[in-house]
């Protein structure tokens, strides 16, 4: 459905995006996956056509997508990292405006208002100036102000900052319903148990490049294996065990053996090796590697301030 093919973007000697190429698939939740400064609204921006790449190409459906095609940009919808609402006017008049941008009027635009109100639970607070919100609410009508034309393709950066659990949950279970439904969900964050619960495939991008891609269990294909494994000491895995021997330092005490793997002896190969002699995973005991493990092993542990 959309394409980025060798797109870089810079902002004077600054190099935000670095050549990325990805492609998201119709009906796909894709996260968007880096810490501050990595690239993600760069990445936004010019999807949603806001700015133009100084190299590279944009595509959805097949057509270019670039800031001059406003009809292209018709099938997006944009939630932007900052709440972008007039705060004098009600949760009403808010979507009425932005409704009437799209080109939706009269009983139709009415009924999507009402609609949309209702989904992120503010219809008993139509009337109210959006300044009298909390940060959740305003967070929560900036969502469905995106959505009302019904767009094919949605765009989240960082929708959930600075809010409370309660509204960041509600806005969850609103992406995932209406991803369900069949709409398409690019969505950027830097909170690892965002990307885990929503995403089905996460890039993680860093200094303007796309480091990693795929689902999570292929995400954490990619951490080193060198954490220890514990399993019994039995006449059943006395060979596998013998074999292991090669590949990393193999300890037996108290029934169990501990096996801490050499540099370059993936965790995939131990398993399929524990597989090969049939021996089932529950009967091995590891810390299963996380979406943040990877994260830091692919971006570093610095601080991130910018």
């Amino acid at each position: 459905m959309l394409q980025l093919h060798s797109v870089t973007k810079r902002y004077g000697s600054l190099i935000a995006l670095d050549g990325i190429s990805l492609s998201v698939a119709r009906g796909e939740f894709f996260g968007l996956l880096g810490p501050n400064g990595a690239g993600k609204s760069t990445t936004m921006s010019l999807i949603a056509g806001l700015n133009a790449p100084d190299a590279g190409t944009l595509t959805l459906d097949g057509e270019p997508l670039t800031a001059a095609r406003s009809q292209a940009r018709l099938a997006l919808g944009l939630v932007p990292q900052h709440i972008a609402l007039y705060p004098d006017l009600t949760a009403v008049e808010n979507l009425r405006i932005f409704g009437e941008l799209y080109g939706l009027r009269g009983a139709d635009l009415r009924a999507r208002i009402d609609e949309a109100l209702a989904a992120v639970q503010l219809a008993d607070r139509a009337r109210e100036p959006v300044k009298r919100f909390s940060g959740g609410m305003q967070r929560r009508l900036n969502l469905v102000a995106a959505l009302l034309h019904r767009p094919k393709l949605l765009l989240c950066d960082e929708p959930t900052v600075g809010i409370d659990p309660q509204s960041r949950n509600a806005i969850f279970e609103y992406l995932e319903r209406r991803n369900r439904e069949g709409l398409t969900i690019i969505y950027s964050t830097h909170y690892m148990e965002e990307a885990t619960r929503l995403c089905s495939r996460i890039g993680i991008i860093d200094h303007g490049k796309l480091h990693a891609l795929g689902t999570l269990d292929e995400l954490l294909t990619r951490l080193p294996f060198d954490e220890e494994v514990r399993f019994p000491a039995t006449p059943g895995t006395a060979a596998f065990a013998a074999q292991l021997d090669a590949h990393g330092e193999l300890a037996t005490a108290g029934g169990a053996h501990r096996f801490r793997p050499r540099p370059g002896f993936k965790l995939s190969a131990f398993y399929a090796l524990a597989e090969s002699h049939s021996l089932a995973p529950h009967l091995f005991t590891q810390q299963r590697p996380t979406l943040e493990a990877v994260f830091l092993h692919l971006t570093g542990r610095s601080l991130r301030d910018a």
